[in-house]
């Protein structure tokens, strides 16, 4: 990888400038006590996740994956592209641009880091996690590099997350309920939602939609699934079988 560019706000072009606008000065207490990092136990683990927003025909998406059906943790889950801060990373940004090339075989010549999100904290996972807001100014095609760990790479458009009708509130077997999107057929929720819905609300991007609209996870998480299912079955496309969340709400 080349040099890592610094963050640069004032690098958003014009389409971003509403999303950089909210995601500066975001407090982690948004997201309430239990992923705000103050007072949790020092030595966590340190990851970063890459929020890459790009121009469309059809106006600004991000890019997402879908974790294969068959991993341990977080299986078929939806997040950014991301992982854990290596040793040899000089920052958050060079471990969210080396995870997300690694993840979908970006090219990170093309991303224009814009702003570092304060630390997230992961509760099931103990991991710190630095969001990092990118612009994608020179796309190319990206792909699922290993489908042992990434079965597909996603390109979800604003305006999809933004319709209320794909918003939901899911509600996992303990009882902590918290923000989701129905979008390409599939279920974002979790981490992954909240960073979104947080960015929506905060660059004025949202639109009113029904919070008290709550469902259980393991029921939109089959819903989701099944759409997915009939939709590759219409396409003639190989089908994988859902897989039993409800233990990963909190991520």
């Amino acid at each position: 990888m080349t040099a890592v560019p610094e963050p640069d706000p004032r690098a958003a072009p014009d389409s971003l400038k509403p999303l950089v606008e909210g995601a500066l000065g975001l407090d982690p207490a948004w997201f309430g006590a239990r992923m705000d990092p103050a007072g949790q136990a020092p030595g966590a683990h340190r990851a970063a996740v890459l929020m890459l927003f790009a121009d469309s025909a059809h106006g600004p998406d991000v890019l997402l994956t879908e974790r294969a059906s068959t991993l341990r943790s977080h299986a078929g889950q939806v997040a950014f592209p991301g992982g854990r801060v290596d040793p040899t990373d000089t920052g958050p940004v060079h471990a969210a641009l080396r995870e997300a090339e690694e993840e979908t075989g970006l090219d990170p010549g093309g991303v224009v880091p814009l702003v570092v999100l304060p630390d997230l904290f992961i509760p099931p996972t103990g991991y710190l996690v630095t969001p990092v807001l990118a612009h994608w100014a020179d796309p190319a095609p990206v792909r699922a590099i290993d489908p042992a760990e990434v079965a597909r790479v996603i390109r979800v458009p604003v305006t999809d997350l933004a319709d209320p009708a794909n918003r939901i509130s899911v509600r996992g077997p303990r009882g902590y309920t918290g923000p989701a999107f129905r979008a390409s057929g599939l279920l974002i929720w979790g981490f992954t939602a909240g960073l979104l819905s947080a960015l929506l609300h905060r660059s004025g991007w949202e639109r009113p939609w029904d919070a008290t609209r709550i469902e259980d996870l393991d029921e939109a998480w089959a819903a989701a699934r099944a759409h997915h299912r009939d939709r590759d079955e219409l396409r003639g496309e190989r089908v994988t079988d859902p897989v039993d969340v409800s233990d990963e709400v909190g991520r």
